[in-house]
């Protein structure tokens, strides 16, 4: 008989027919289920400079807003109304239930002497 994993008993814990790891392993764990540690890549040589970096950022920061998709100006203006309405409503709501305790608790001060 040979090496290969035909029968289902054959395969090892976590692996699977064709010796991949399980698709469906927690974030961070190894093909032995034993965590795995990251480290960083030592041959790469020295670390760029400050100025390096942050050139770099910069030109991923330009390459990332190119390929943003960004909102029309009547969608701008849209969503902006809709802010704009929702803050007047939730304002008005909350001044009106704060006027209701206030009064409630006026009167509950009243009715006992607190005052």
């Amino acid at each position: 008989m040979t090496a290969s994993h035909d029968e289902p008993g054959d395969l090892a814990e976590g692996s699977t027919a064709s010796g991949a790891a399980p698709r469906m392993a927690r974030f961070g764990e190894g093909p032995e289920g034993r965590a795995a540690r990251r480290e960083r890549d030592l041959d790469e040589g020295p670390r760029e400079g400050f100025f390096g970096r942050l050139s770099t950022f910069v030109r991923d920061v330009r390459a990332e807003l190119g390929r943003t998709s960004w909102p029309t100006a009547l969608q701008v203006r849209n969503t902006t109304i809709i802010t704009i309405i929702a803050v007047i409503f939730f304002a008005t709501y909350l001044y009106a239930v704060d006027g209701l305790f206030t009064f409630l608790l006026e009167q509950l001060a009243r009715l006992f002497g607190a005052a």
